[in-house]
């Protein structure tokens, strides 16, 4: 995960909204949104397609204004000053739209120039990406001829060109082989652990937000569900969760029986000296190792399996209104 340092959370936001809205016609997009995201934190957007993530980076990239409510990005208003504001930020999109009948190299000094790059600095700060994303060899190839993979570190280097201070990724592992993704994500705690750069990463790839993310917030149909680290989501929404114990040998049968007089906790599993709890209270975790201590038990070690944001978002689809699928496309529909 993506640990943003303390002192961080001292400086101004990076960005800031309250009450951030944005309707299309009778259908609204993003719905009163308030939330803070500081500098150098990655920061995770999660929700189905249509619930709202695109729209929000519109939104506080100021490429769309919002019907009610306001943002601050980097200082800026992006309604008032889009355009300075865009200069200090990259985006990468889902499906990036690469000039396929230029080279790397031409795509990247485009950008540059594009984005006022001093032009004596354009040539090697070029060069500099195409080597960090591993192009150099296929540098004056056509982007056009490149394999997914290549295209989308092809995207990144773009996105990176003018040393943004902020970095919205859509999806930036999609459609990636194993090896591809692993080099996109090893990159992203890259920009934000070592250059301080903060990250907001849309996704519905949980797994990902969970390896890559400081915080996360959770939207559906526009409204945010939940916001916070993945463990404090989870002790909040999921609180149960695995537990293994290892103990030693001769204490195990103490153990088991001990266990047969806790309530709810017959369903142990047992692997060697290892005895593996499937679901308990994280409160009650524990009242169940003084009692097996009070009974002579020697535990060697307590492993607590944290819930995972798939459990966590499942935890919070069980509370939310069941009304995904038909909805869910027509949002999608108006991003």
């Amino acid at each position: 995960m993506g640990h943003m340092s303390e002192s961080s959370k001292d400086l101004p936001p990076a960005i800031r909204t309250r009450n951030l809205t944005r309707r299309f016609a009778d259908n609204v997009a993003v719905d009163h949104l308030t939330f803070d995201v500081y500098p150098g934190e990655v920061f995770g957007l999660l929700g189905h397609n249509g619930a709202g993530k695109t729209t929000t980076i519109r939104l506080l990239n100021g490429v769309l204004g919002a019907s009610t409510g306001q943002a601050q990005v980097l200082g800026f208003d992006p309604v008032g000053q889009g355009a300075e504001l865009r200069r200090k930020t990259g985006v990468l999109t889902e499906n990036p739209s690469l000039e396929e009948n230029l080279t790397a190299r031409e795509n990247l000094t485009i950008y540059a120039e594009l984005y006022n790059v001093p032009t004596a600095k354009v040539a090697g700060r070029v060069s500099a990406l195409l080597e960090r994303f591993d192009l150099t060899d296929r540098a004056d190839d056509k982007v056009g001829g490149y394999s997914k993979g290549m295209k989308q570190r092809m995207a990144l280097a773009r996105a990176l060109v003018h040393r943004p201070a902020l970095l919205y990724l859509d999806e930036p592992t999609a459609g990636l082989d194993p090896v591809a993704a692993l080099e996109v994500r090893e990159l992203i705690v890259q920009l934000s652990q070592k250059e301080g750069r903060t990250v907001i990463l849309c996704t519905h790839n949980l797994v990902e937000a969970q390896r890559l993310c400081d915080r996360v917030m959770v939207l559906e149909h526009g409204k945010m569900l939940a916001l916070g680290t993945p463990s404090e989501l989870g002790a909040k929404l999921v609180g149960r969760q695995a537990v293994e114990i290892e103990v030693s040998a001769e204490t195990l049968t103490l153990a088991l029986n001990a266990f047969k007089t806790i309530p709810g906790l017959a369903d142990v599993q047992v692997d060697g000296d290892r005895i593996k709890l499937p679901e308990i209270e994280r409160q009650g975790i524990p009242e169940v190792i003084a009692q097996l201590a009070a009974v002579g038990v020697h535990i060697f070690s307590v492993t607590t399996e944290e819930p995972s944001l798939e459990d966590i978002y499942f935890a919070l689809h069980e509370k939310a209104e069941p009304s995904e699928d038909a909805s869910g496309v027509a949002a999608e529909e108006a991003e």
